[in-house]
């Protein structure tokens, strides 16, 4: 019978930081994972004529409503300046409009009909790419990434959150 290897988080204090110290950058590897995670979903979501972000930008402005683009952008956790990169494309397609906010100086994010239409054709390619990575990562993988993923983040806030500024991009 072969044993179980131990858990990471229950090795001791000074074989975790020994460990540490054998480790390329933390940031690096994470862009790995992230670059291949995201071509996973581009792959499939071009099937709809979308990239993942696109996707994720019409889903949120669908789910939240009309709202203004500082408020998108915090709620996504993204930087203004890319969600307004971002917004351009799906603007210039028909499937987003920026039309005028309660004052003269605000603007409200809209999807229009044809973005909705666009959202729910690219649904079925997200709930396929979604469903290959489980099947490739495994189911407990896969929630014990998300695990991580929430912790990491909730311990990574930045000092002032109210800004929008120091999120990740998108």
């Amino acid at each position: 019978m072969h044993d179980k290897p131990t858990p990471v988080q229950d090795l001791p204090e000074a074989d975790l930081m020994a460990s540490l110290k054998t480790l390329s950058c933390t940031n690096f590897k994470l862009r790995q994972l992230m670059r291949r995670v995201a071509q996973h979903y581009d792959v499939e979501m071009a099937g709809a004529g979308l990239k993942t972000t696109q996707y994720s930008l019409l889903s949120h402005v669908l789910k939240l409503g009309p709202l203004r683009p500082g408020e998108l952008a915090q709620t996504m956790k993204m930087s203004a300046s890319t969600l307004t990169r971002n917004l351009k494309p799906l603007v210039d397609a028909g499937w987003l409009e920026l039309a005028p906010g309660s004052d003269a100086r605000s603007r409200t994010v809209t999807i229009t009909p044809a973005g909705r239409a666009k959202r729910e054709e690219a649904l079925s390619h997200w709930k396929i790419a979604q469903q290959s990575l489980n099947q490739r990562l495994g189911a407990g993988r896969v929630l014990a990434l998300h695990v991580l993923i929430n912790e990491s983040l909730e311990l990574l806030l930045p000092a002032d959150t109210s800004t929008g500024t120091g999120a990740d991009d998108e």
